[in-house]
């Protein structure tokens, strides 16, 4: 009995110092948000925050287009995940049940995708762009981050497919059901978690994406919270506290997304593993 305790109580350190680990970066940045230009560059850090400093959140929001900038990416974190999503899926079925030439070679492209960084893509896309007309624009920050993260996206919700019984399938096709049919309504409902793995992967994807968001949006009007951040760094000085409270602004959505679907995490990415 003690060997057990011992060891639930180890688990149990292992998984606050592993917590505090993650947690500590977002405690940080609220702590350095809420702490005065004294304490900022005192020689012994302040470890805990003042809340009469709050001024700096009320400010952040008030002054700057903060709410303007999280807003947008809000548009475009959600708009990739639906498309990734909405696309990602037949590509996955048309991968992992249906036979055609070239079948592997898609699944290498998909996957030698992932090898070209984003800067790479920069100036081809920059053109195309301007010869349609979506550079400035949030649809065309949309198609760019979609394009880079739908190949992660099939290639996951493949996995989970290529898990299910062909049989249940075939027992859809014999009560008259079309593919479609089978893939909405037999496929879909089973990889859900897979789905809601590839939803999180999309969605930090472009909220977090950079490259494409300075490059394509000229308006400050439309720039992603990302890009805005940037933009809080002068020449002549820097606002730590105000940097540090957007910032945290910004990590919440993207902690509590997590958060809601981390469990659907879990399952999704084990779930093409095992076979039915």
């Amino acid at each position: 009995m003690k060997r057990v305790r011992i060891g639930v109580v180890g688990r149990m350190i292992g998984v606050l110092i592993v917590l505090g680990i993650a947690v500590f970066p977002i405690y940080w940045m609220f702590t350095t948000a809420l702490t005065s230009d004294a304490d900022l560059f005192a020689p012994e850090p302040r470890w805990f925050p003042d809340f009469g400093q709050f001024y700096v959140f009320v400010d952040a929001l008030a002054e700057g287009p903060t709410l303007t900038w999280l807003a947008n990416s809000t548009i475009v974190a959600i708009g990739t995940t639906v498309f990734s999503i909405g696309l990602g899926i037949p590509l996955a079925y048309a991968l992992s049940r249906f036979s055609f030439k070239g079948k592997v070679a898609v699944g290498l492209l998909l996957l030698m995708t992932q090898m070209l960084p984003e800067a790479l893509m920069v100036v081809p896309l920059f053109s195309l762009y301007r010869r349609f007309e979506l550079l400035d624009s949030l649809a065309g920050l949309i198609l760019a981050n979609t394009a880079f993260v739908l190949p992660i996206v099939a290639l996951v919700l493949k996995g989970a497919i290529d898990g299910i019984p062909k049989e249940l399938e075939e027992a859809g096709r014999v009560d008259g059901a079309r593919p479609l049919a089978v893939l909405l309504r037999i496929n879909v409902p089973i990889i859900l978690p897979s789905i809601a793995a590839a939803a999180v992967i999309a969605f930090f994807h472009a909220w977090n994406e950079y490259v494409f968001a300075v490059t394509f949006i000229f308006n400050k009007s439309l720039q992603p919270a990302s890009v805005g951040l940037a933009g809080f760094i002068g020449e002549q000085g820097t606002a730590i506290q105000t940097i540090m409270a957007v910032a945290f602004m910004f990590t919440l959505p993207a902690v509590a997304f997590y958060l809601f679907a981390q469990k659907y995490v879990v399952s999704g990415m084990t779930a093409g593993a095992v076979k039915g």
